[in-house]
């Protein structure tokens, strides 16, 4: 089927949404058992780790990391919120750079100004984007940045949006003395759906969609490790205690420019391939033999794809195996246990 489908169901008991792109399962939400990311804590700090400039925290579901500490010292009670998923016997991620997000508007403590998003170009929107955010927010001592969903939004729909998120900030803010506790958790599936897909798409809710729209199928083909590039080429993606490998293979062509072609292909696919499989941390690509004058462009492709990804990955580059690396944020709980 063409175009956009945001399908709104449960799988094995969870929360979860799929958002289908011609037929492909294009992104993927689900209820995992950790802590949402966006979930807002008071929490108490309880020991620096020495060298690293961090601190663990005491939060109500138990033990998080921070990073880049100053002037904290043990007993401090501070506002921390999760920042992407806790790996196997390790701390809950989380900083103090606590952000309120809804789909319209984004409200940033601390870092104060009124700000449109850089996607919306057109003169005349971004003039009364500015009039909502200086009428709903000009006096607040907090920052605001209205989303690329505001183009063509109704406009009492935008402030009504600023004014609940701004409310929140100023209830959570002020909430500081006290024990360890939840001030406000992160969104599910079905409104980090709602929050975040913002681009024109049939919406389904009926139960049992995930079944008769496809996404079933397309789990289970995301459960597996191997990829098709077109052409005969594949890729496998297998995640291992300590990285993802990406094994890139030009299948039967032996032409000169398979490698190319397969690598070029693997590019553009990736990103949606470790997406949906809520894969992170440390990438390498074994890529299929290519000519080094190729790797600018590959690189150049590469970047691209990754631009229009939700989730942040660094390009590191090549290493003089000829391998390509990355570093990706661990923001998801991987695909295969959340369909055990």
């Amino acid at each position: 089927m063409n175009g956009r489908q945001i399908i709104l169901d449960h799988i094995n008991g969870r929360e979860a949404a799929a958002l289908m792109v011609d037929g492909q399962l294009d992104d993927l939400l689900i209820e995992s058992d950790a802590p949402r990311a966006g979930t807002i804590y008071r929490a108490i700090a309880d020991r620096p780790v020495k060298g690293q400039g961090g601190m663990f925290v005491k939060t109500p579901d138990g033990s998080a990391f921070l990073r880049q500490v100053k002037g904290l010292a043990p007993g401090d009670r501070i506002l921390v919120q999760v920042t992407g998923m806790a790996e196997p016997g390790k701390a809950i991620p989380v900083t103090q750079k606590v952000l309120f997000k809804s789909r319209y508007a984004i409200v940033t403590p601390g870092a104060p100004g009124l700000n449109v998003s850089r996607s919306i170009r057109d003169d005349d929107a971004r003039d009364a984007l500015l009039a909502i955010a200086h009428a709903e927010a000009g006096e607040a001592d907090v920052g605001l940045i209205l989303r690329s969903a505001c183009e063509g939004a109704p406009e009492d729909e935008i402030a009504e949006d600023v004014r609940a998120m701004l409310d929140l900030c100023e209830a959570v803010m002020a909430d500081v003395e006290g024990d360890v506790e939840m001030l406000s958790e992160g969104d599910g599936p079905h409104v980090a759906a709602w929050r975040d897909w913002s681009e024109p798409a049939d919406v389904v809710t009926e139960a049992g969609s995930f079944e008769t729209h496809g996404v079933l199928d397309a789990l289970e083909a995301a459960d597996g490790d191997e990829v098709a590039l077109g052409s005969g080429a594949y890729m496998y993606v297998e995640p291992t205690r300590a990285l993802v490998a990406v094994d890139v293979n030009t299948g039967r062509d032996t032409s000169p420019a398979a490698g190319t072609k397969a690598n070029f292909a693997m590019a553009k696919l990736l990103p949606r391939a470790l997406r949906v499989r809520g894969l992170g941390g440390q990438i390498v690509l074994d890529l299929a033999p290519m000519a080094k004058k190729d790797r600018r462009g590959f690189e150049a492709t590469l970047r691209a794809a990754l631009k229009r990804d939700v989730i942040d990955t660094t390009l590191v580059g090549f290493t003089p195996l000829g391998h390509y690396e990355l570093q990706r944020k661990n923001a998801r709980t991987p695909l295969t246990e959340l369909l055990k």
